[in-house]
């Protein structure tokens, strides 16, 4: 409680002037420094010098020089210094950025000197919030900043930049005007009963309120694809022991990243690596093989492949063709009936067609789901991938048309707007009074609101903008 007391205050001072490290840490050619607030400029120019001061550099022109520490004149780096006046910088405040060398050491040694001429250490996004707090952005698109910097494939970094260039504000943002424009005209039969006003259809109303509501539904449907852009798929690879699992996951990677021995129960617990198919951010999870055992070890590495499964977005199944299909497989495959999975049929390459197309046939009713793959030889592998991609996105959504919501608190305010507008619903073809209805309509646009930042609290800015890196 202290701490998020403490939090609350820091964040709602923006009068202060801040700096931060801007790039990750590590060495690198460049590094960067960023300062906001009202003292930048002149805090630069304490301990800058160039060919121009930074009090009088052009806007959004670069200045070679130097930093030197304000306590003995010492040089500390050569730099390019950047001003960005207000209200044109990624803040709208007077903006100050420094490229360094980028030594961990150097940046630190600058950030010093920043902070002993009057600026204090940034906290995680503050640069973000004051962006948001100065009308810049709105809040899904400090949002989709965080998102950006977390992109995982091209795909998860196309969803991101549609948030950030407003895409999901505007289509909020046109659902919060009509919501408004039926709550004004409730409120004026409210506050005017007496007045000449046309009386309301409650029918045409009702009618709004639906589309309204079907348009928020729409969005909510696409969390789920929404999340895994975001965070990844989850696919887990499951079978019996000795079926090629670990050469599968090999496969995918293009690299022994598992050890496979034609030892049974080689793999004793789950190995977890990411990658992509078709742009779709993949974990991939290979799992101890399943099998009746007295071993310790080989129980404990089943243990956890049931977590695995539980965990998973998706499951693919590995038979071997060379054994065929055993009641060990029945048994696993009537396990995850109730999860979305693919059988691939793996060592297809030693054995016949023949026996290949009768193993099929015996998964007749999920002919769509399987895949004939040969994990050594590497065959069947990009058609598996596509299948996967198929199965859990492309089949389902238009990337390139839909606006899709990867983040949680959109899906619970929208999930609470949509229940607001069903009370309100009910309410108006009950004949009852304008202010119940009303009442409802207004937490319905309250939680929309919340989305984009219309009506916000200081917690909601804290758990947004406490996930942020430092100097974002």
């Amino acid at each position: 409680m202290k701490d998020s007391t403490v939090r609350r205050r820091r964040i709602s001072n923006t009068e202060d002037t801040i700096t931060a490290i801007s790039t990750p840490f590590g060495e690198s050619g460049i590094g960067i420094v960023r300062l906001s607030g009202k003292n930048s400029v002149s805090i630069a120019d304490k301990i800058f010098k160039g060919d121009i001061s930074p009090g009088k550099a052009e806007s959004h022109k670069a200045n070679y020089g130097k930093i030197f520490s304000a306590d003995n004149g010492q040089i500390i780096d050569e730099v390019y210094l950047t001003v960005f006046k207000a209200p044109k910088s990624y803040t709208k405040e007077d903006l100050v950025e420094i490229s360094c060398h980028g030594s961990p050491f150097v940046l630190y040694r600058v950030l010093q000197e920043i902070i002993k001429s009057g600026a204090r250490l940034a906290n995680p996004g503050e640069f973000t919030l004051r962006a948001f707090l100065n009308g810049r952005i709105d809040l899904t698109q400090a949002e989709a900043v965080a998102e950006i910097i977390k992109a995982k494939t091209e795909l998860s970094l196309k969803q991101g930049l549609k948030h950030l260039q407003g895409e999901l504000s505007d289509k909020l943002n046109l659902i919060r005007e009509e919501l408004i424009n039926i709550l004004a005209e409730l409120e004026a039969r409210i506050d005017f009963p007496e007045d000449e006003i046309e009386e309301i259809d409650r029918s045409t109303v009702q009618k709004r309120m639906e589309k309204i509501e079907s348009e928020i539904k729409s969005l909510i449907d696409t969390y789920e694809e929404g999340k895994i852009l975001k965070e990844g798929l989850r696919l887990v690879i499951v079978g019996k022991t000795n079926v090629g699992k670990s050469s599968l996951l090999n496969a995918f990677l293009k690299e022994e990243r598992a050890i496979v021995t034609p030892i049974p129960g080689t793999t004793r617990d789950a190995i977890s690596e990411y990658t992509n198919f078709k742009g779709l951010p993949v974990r991939l999870t290979d799992t101890a093989g399943f099998r009746f055992s007295q071993d310790k070890i080989e129980i404990e590495g089943i243990k956890r492949t049931k977590i695995e499964i539980n965990k998973a977005d998706f499951i693919l199944l590995v038979i071997d063709a060379s054994t065929g299909v055993t009641e060990e497989d029945r048994e696993l495959e009537k396990e995850l009936s109730d999860f979305c999975h693919i059988i691939v049929i793996n060592k297809v390459d030693l054995v016949s067609d023949e026996k290949v197309r009768e193993i099929e046939l015996s998964f007749l009713e999920k002919s769509k789901k399987i895949q004939k793959i040969s994990a050594l030889k590497g065959t069947g592998i990009e058609e598996l991938k596509e299948k996967i991609a198929d199965e859990v996105f492309f089949s389902k959504k238009g990337l390139d048309q839909e606006i899709i919501i990867s983040n949680l608190r959109h899906k619970e305010a929208l999930s609470k707007a949509v229940q607001s507008l069903s009370l309100a619903k009910e309410s108006l073809m009950k004949n009852m009074s304008f202010e119940f209805v009303a009442l409802d309509l207004r937490v319905a646009l309250d939680a929309i609101g919340e989305i984009v930042g219309k009506v916000v609290t200081e917690d909601i800015l804290n758990k947004i903008f406490s996930e942020f890196c430092i100097g974002k």
